[in-house]
């Protein structure tokens, strides 16, 4: 189980419940616990070189209020984000928010839940009568830092008393044994980030293997949770439809008798920013960014991504559409972008 080298407190935080546990957590625990000078900056992560500053970063977590009162949208998944807590420990080489946390990327948890969410019933009366959808791993792998945060579960356990909003999060992680006996209600979808075994061993450093997060993923769906599976990214080297078959198939052994089952395919799409801090961090990548490969396009947030061509789009989506649809035929695919 990860742990952070390093906690750092706002002070106003241990004026919250939650901010408090996590500090007997970490106290208890023997884990260097520091409280926010002026300013609450983060300090001693050094500024280079990059790859180590990155990696030290990996294991600074900070404890903060989150005093923006506004959500961010989170297309084409849900309506908004839930910010519970933000970056994750993972490596992985390919990782979108290389993009958005830059070099620094340290782990970020807020206190005061308990704000956040009567937040989130602002915005869920202002949608009322329809279904309003949260997204709570928009900018994190929120599993890891669960067993010492607890706010995965709050959040599960705000949703399941709710008819008019649900919650969905996404993990590569296996900590899963403290939310199996939540109420939920039906009203979280608990999903799983699956890559076939070659993209996990090459670019997804520090994360668990397809066969852990499978086992996870089979105690999740024995406690009853509505599961969501999203492949991605989809990266297409030689032999990809080889690979992703079986990653299909191995997916299809585990749930064929699950009926509540969505699907999200996302292909490799990279930004120049993520492309120059990758090779910074991972000077010797293998991974595939060629420019003349892909094709130019503008994303919802402004910035702009290097995307597979169409051809090459409508290949992977014909493959998908069809193996899906032929191994797990119960399951939605929700999107394939």
């Amino acid at each position: 189980m990860w742990q952070p080298k390093r906690v750092l407190f706002e002070e106003k935080a241990l004026d919250y419940e939650y901010g408090r546990r996590m500090y007997d957590k970490f106290t208890a625990l023997k884990i260097p616990v520091e409280i926010m000078g002026k300013g609450n900056r983060i300090s001693g992560i050094p500024d280079s070189p990059a790859a180590k500053a990155w990696s030290e970063a990996k294991n600074v977590l900070a404890v903060r209020m989150r005093n923006t009162k506004t959500f961010e949208t989170c297309k084409p998944s849900a309506h908004y984000q839930l910010p519970l807590v933000s970056s994750c420990p993972g490596k992985c080489e390919y990782c979108y928010l290389h993009t958005s946390l830059g070099k620094k990327p340290y782990l970020r948890a807020y206190a005061n839940i308990d704000e956040i969410l009567s937040r989130a019933e602002q915005y869920i009366v202002e949608r009322q009568p329809e279904v309003t959808v949260f997204e709570g791993a928009a900018t994190s792998d929120p599993i890891p830092l669960e067993p010492f945060t607890g706010l995965l579960a709050r959040a599960i356990q705000f949703f399941a008393d709710r008819t008019d909003a649900r919650f969905r999060f996404v993990t590569k992680f296996t900590q899963v044994e403290s939310l199996l006996s939540l109420k939920h209600n039906n009203r979280t979808r608990f999903r799983f980030s699956l890559n076939s075994h070659k993209v996990i061993q090459a670019w997804e450093h520090g994360t668990p293997d397809l066969g852990s997060r499978l086992n996870a993923l089979a105690q999740v769906a024995e406690a009853g949770y509505p599961l969501g599976v999203i492949i991605a990214p989809v990266v297409l080297t030689p032999g990809w439809q080889g690979e992703y078959l079986q990653l299909l198939q191995e997916l299809a052994m585990r749930l064929r008798d699950q009926h509540d089952l969505t699907i999200e395919i996302i292909l490799h799409r990279f930004t120049q920013r993520a492309k120059n801090n990758i090779m910074d961090i991972f000077p010797d990548s293998t991974l595939p960014m060629e420019k003349e490969d892909r094709t130019f396009k503008y994303g919802q947030f402004g910035y702009g991504k290097y995307v597979y061509p169409k051809d090459v789009y409508s290949v992977a989506r014909d493959f998908f559409a069809t193996e899906v649809a032929r191994l797990l035929p119960e399951a939605k695919l929700e999107y394939l972008v």
